[in-house]
């Protein structure tokens, strides 16, 4: 299986590089591109998933690429995510790249036999002779008020998985690169994309974006360390401006990268500012931010001010919509936290 996700240098300095000409567009939009020029890039490139064809999916990221690009690279399915995925594995062994979409993450689950069992140890399986170059397209996370089952955080139950690398964009420029890369890796790539930032609007290098590979800082700080992924990178900026209001200076980490977690960049900016909060939407218990409390503590043990917090989910069904604001984390609750690691006194 490559590891190659990571052989790039670490991002947690920005590299010196020729301006490159930026266009402004909603996060839909740039995925909307990137699958585009996939399928321009690479004859071997199919998407596929219910309602991607004729519609261009409930969220419209494949809009207008089937007329484009044709019904035999862009497809509608049948109601079965076992079905989708399942069909996924057949592809990867002819030879082609599919790209496969789950209408909602909460309906990857009847398909999980398939991505863990198939997906995941086909290439360890057949000792290298069957690579699985399926990039998964996961509509992620809440934000919504969509119904039960349209919303959930799943990215410890694929992180946990041998063979799956996991990433989930957080801004336009962001989902446009590592979605692009994605596509051209030989391993399986879950892309869990926010959906609640789907229309977000942002500026997108799109002829250099630098390395996609790692953490990336959104935000330099001295004081603490936020980390967080997805549609909670944007929350935790909005915490970073509200604290500078009263001196205290946040860095924002946006993991992108949840498996393989970029460790070095983690310590890197956590022995900056010697105290570290994470955030995410999935409930607590088991989650992925205890995966990376430990990497901090692994890797900043003798610096650390205080225990790293972890600011969540609660330990529930992801609600539907009209308990969604209560579950999902707030900018005081993230506060909150920042206030205990910032006045945390040992003995």
């Amino acid at each position: 299986m490559s590891n190659s996700i990571l052989e790039g240098a670490s991002s947690t300095k920005s590299a010196e590089s020729p301006a490159a000409p930026t266009i402004v567009m909603s996060m839909q939009q740039a995925l909307n591109r990137a699958l585009d020029e996939v399928l321009a890039d690479n004859p071997k490139a199919v998407i596929f998933g219910e309602d991607c064809g004729r519609l261009g999916g409930v969220f419209r990221i494949t809009d207008g690429l089937q007329a484009k690009h044709g019904a035999l690279r862009v497809f509608d399915t049948p109601l079965a995510e076992s079905g989708i995925l399942g069909m996924s594995v057949g592809l990867a062994m002819a030879g082609f790249h599919p790209i496969p979409e789950v209408q909602f993450d909460g309906f990857a689950y009847p398909a999980i036999n398939q991505i863990v069992c198939q997906i995941a140890r086909m290439n360890y399986r057949s000792r290298g002779t069957m690579p699985m170059p399926i990039t998964l397209r996961v509509p992620s996370f809440g934000g919504i008020r969509a119904p039960e089952h349209h919303g959930e955080s799943l990215e410890a139950l694929f992180a946990h998985v041998p063979g799956l690398k996991v990433v989930s964009p957080s801004n336009p420029h962001e989902a446009y690169h590592l979605l692009k890369y994605a596509a051209t890796r030989p391993d399986p790539v879950i892309f869990m994309e926010p959906k609640s930032r789907y229309w977000q609007k942002g500026e997108v290098e799109v002829n250099h974006g630098g390395s996609p590979t790692g953490a990336k800082v959104m935000r330099e700080g001295r004081h603490l360390t936020l980390v967080a992924w997805g549609a909670m990178v944007a929350r935790c900026l909005q915490v970073a401006e509200l604290a500078a209001e009263d001196g205290i200076d946040i860095e924002v980490l946006d993991l992108r990268w949840l498996k393989p977690i970029d460790a070095d960049a983690l310590a890197a900016s956590v022995r900056k500012t010697r105290r570290a909060v994470v955030v995410h939407e999935a409930p607590l218990t088991s989650g992925l931010g205890a995966e990376v409390a430990q990497l901090i503590t692994q890797g900043c043990f003798d610096t650390l001010r205080a225990p790293v917090e972890r600011i969540t989910g609660f330990d529930v069904p992801y609600p539907s919509g009209d308990l969604e604001d209560e579950y999902i984390p707030n900018i005081d609750r993230i506060l909150f936290g920042i206030q205990r690691v910032l006045e945390y006194k040992r003995g």
